[in-house]
């Protein structure tokens, strides 16, 4: 009885096809955007220090880009909020120490986020954090600037060491100069001698044939100045003869 219920009941038709595939969206993983500063900077009293900051990003510029500037005092555990720009409009602290005395010099769409602290004092040593959000893109890591604010600027460690860098390789190449200068005229003063020595040894061949030709035309010439010298002697002998035959006639 059951197994005729079961048959007389409907039957489920199965099939071959494959079951169909959930379409869920998938969403393409947004990369983390990058802060840029410098790790330290520094000032003298009095004057004023550029807080650089430029960041990169795999969206555009949005419209809706912020950027926020902290400071932590030196030897402080809590940082506070100096400055924010959002929606194109910078919004500054008018209350804490750096009130008046943030100037903001960025420019968004050239990803810069930069500002400026004018008349720096003592108590502004500290770190400085600039974070940045362009969305879609808000994740990441902020980044770290410490402020250094000294009576006098104090000379870099890093721009002495260039400039000793810099003397020894201009002395170097001082002295590579000279060594092939001093080389250059070495070597053209052997060629100079050079050339005189093949100029004497090529005189000395060519000189026997010259005084051979010379001692040939001479030779004539000595002969006739040697009978001319006999001719002359001659007759003035033949003269005082004369003139002694005279006087003897003449007595």
């Amino acid at each position: 009885m059951v197994n005729e219920s079961l048959e007389s009941g409907p039957r489920l038709e199965t099939s071959n096809m494959p079951p169909e595939p959930c379409c869920e969206p998938v969403l393409s993983p947004v990369q983390a955007i990058v802060v840029y500063t410098d790790r330290e900077v520094y000032g003298a009293v009095g004057s004023r220090v550029t807080l650089h900051c430029s960041f990169w990003s795999s969206e555009w510029v949005s419209d809706d880009i912020s950027f926020t500037w902290r400071y932590q005092p030196e030897g402080g555990r809590d940082a506070i909020s100096i400055f924010h720009y959002a929606k194109g409009q910078p919004y500054i602290d008018e209350v804490g120490t750096f009130k008046e005395r943030i100037q903001w010099v960025g420019d968004p769409r050239w990803k810069d986020g930069s500002i400026v602290i004018h008349n720096l004092d003592y108590s502004d040593n500290g770190t400085f954090t600039c974070d940045v959000k362009n969305p879609p893109d808000i994740v990441g890591k902020t980044s770290q600037v410490t402020l250094y604010v000294f009576e006098k600027v104090p000379t870099r460690y890093g721009v002495v060491l260039g400039a000793v860098i810099g003397g020894v390789l201009g002395v170097v190449l001082l002295l590579l100069l000279l060594f092939y200068l001093v080389r250059y005229c070495w070597l053209r003063r052997q060629a100079a001698l050079q050339r005189r020595l093949s100029a004497m040894e090529k005189g000395k061949l060519h000189k026997p044939s010259k005084d051979s030709s010379k001692r040939g035309r001479q030779t004539p010439v000595l002969y006739a100045m040697l009978d001319h010298s006999r001719s002359t002697k001659a007759a003035s002998e033949k003269k005082s003869k004369g003139l002694g035959e005279s006087r003897k006639d003449k007595k």
